[in-house]
């Protein structure tokens, strides 16, 4: 049997937990949410949402089915820690590469495996997302609490510019198959994304649809990305708070004024609603998981999506020009919104999640009707 090197993750509230370690040995800091999807761990830590946050899966088997080249959200990990109750002994799928803690040693992951992850999540709901620290290898329980105490909270942190893309690129890699990624296929749109730390799968998902895509990183001004003449603009999921991205606020307004057409998703929804005047508050805990309810509000339909967020738009702060377009089942916090003046709307949750469900994938379709009139109407104008 191989040695066990142990770990302890440390909350801020003076919480210890001893368990082992299954990655990195090392420390880390950030903070702690729990995430209640049953599938999706290797998505889960390459999506730059969870940049300075350590994830608890409360499903307490993770790793049955490994890890490989192709799930990759990112081209990096960024959760800053694991947080699980059991590991598989074996790693068994025919898609399979590696398992998950060599997968963890080898990209420098700290994890820690062996608790109460029961526990851990009604801590988390009873008190909020709290901050924590994970020491694998000489465990210090005393550095780890203070590391824990020290972390400043996500609160007033602008990490949308950190995990961009520093430059621009084209995209053209199409949806998943049993032989592969396709390619796009006939060019029916340009869209212009801004990188607020972009999951792969939204730009597969509308290279699918014919979009050619355009990535710009976050900070890239509204100048820039109009002189592309764009038939659309997408607003990216991306971590931390969404009030201090000012540079991103300031170039939505900018194309709300001139009526191109947006879509955003999670953190791209939470700024297009600042820019059209609504407020964003932080969470007691946030939604993370692939099993959230959400209504439909325009046809009564129950969705059942994949969430990852700790920041949400003010219901009670839209403007007369906003509109709730859904809302969760869970808590009744707002979920979607659209402009009833230009062809702007956005979502909260994850249409795009790789694992799924893939019950709001028509949000997609509606960005393509977006483009559709606004083409349209300039045909007819011309």
């Amino acid at each position: 049997m191989p040695s066990i090197t142990p770990a302890i993750l440390a909350l801020a509230d003076g919480t210890v937990f001893k368990g082992q370690s299954i990655g990195a040995d090392g420390m880390t800091s950030g903070e702690v949410v729990f995430n209640t999807a049953m599938s999706g761990y290797q998505e889960i830590l390459t999506d730059p949402s969870y940049c300075r946050q350590i994830v608890t899966l409360t499903y307490p088997h993770i790793g049955n089915t490994g890890c490989n080249a192709e799930d990759f959200e990112s081209d990096a990990n960024y959760a800053a820690g694991l947080i699980i109750r059991d590991l598989p002994r074996r790693a068994s799928n025919w898609r399979c590469e590696e398992d998950l803690s060599s997968y963890l040693k080898k990209h420098g992951i700290v994890a820690i495996a062996g608790i109460d992850t029961r526990k851990l999540t009604r801590i988390l709901r009873e008190k909020g997302a709290q901050a924590g620290c994970i020491i694998a290898g000489e465990v210090d329980e005393s550095k780890a609490l203070a590391m824990a105490k020290a972390f400043p909270g996500l609160a007033g942190m602008d990490l949308a510019k950190v995990v961009s893309a520093k430059a621009g690129y084209e995209w053209a890699e199409a949806e998943w198959t049993l032989t592969g990624y396709k390619q796009r296929g006939e060019e029916r749109f340009h869209v212009v994304a801004y990188d607020f730390g972009v999951k792969r799968n939204i730009l597969r998902m509308l290279a699918e649809r014919g979009v050619k895509l355009t990535v710009v990183p976050a900070q890239t001004p509204a100048a820039d990305v109009l002189a592309m003449n764009p038939d659309g603009v997408f607003l990216s999921n991306g971590p931390g708070d969404p009030e201090p991205c000012d540079y991103a606020i300031a170039a939505i307004r900018e194309f709300l004024e001139r009526g191109v057409p947006t879509f955003g998703i999670c953190l791209g929804h939470q700024l297009l609603a600042l820019a059209s005047g609504a407020k964003t508050l932080k969470m007691k805990f946030g939604h993370h998981g692939a099993n959230h309810p959400v209504k439909d509000m325009d046809t009564g339909q129950v969705l059942i999506t994949s969430q990852n967020h700790g920041f949400a738009v003010d219901a009670d702060s839209l403007p007369e020009n906003l509109r709730a377009t859904h809302v969760s089942l869970f808590d009744g916090s707002l979920q979607g919104i659209a402009r009833t003046d230009v062809p702007a709307f956005s979502f909260q949750g994850h249409p795009e999640a790789s694992p799924g469900p893939h019950d709001v994938a028509y949000l997609f379709d509606r960005f393509l009707d977006c483009m559709t009139r606004g083409v349209a109407a300039l045909n007819k104008a011309n």
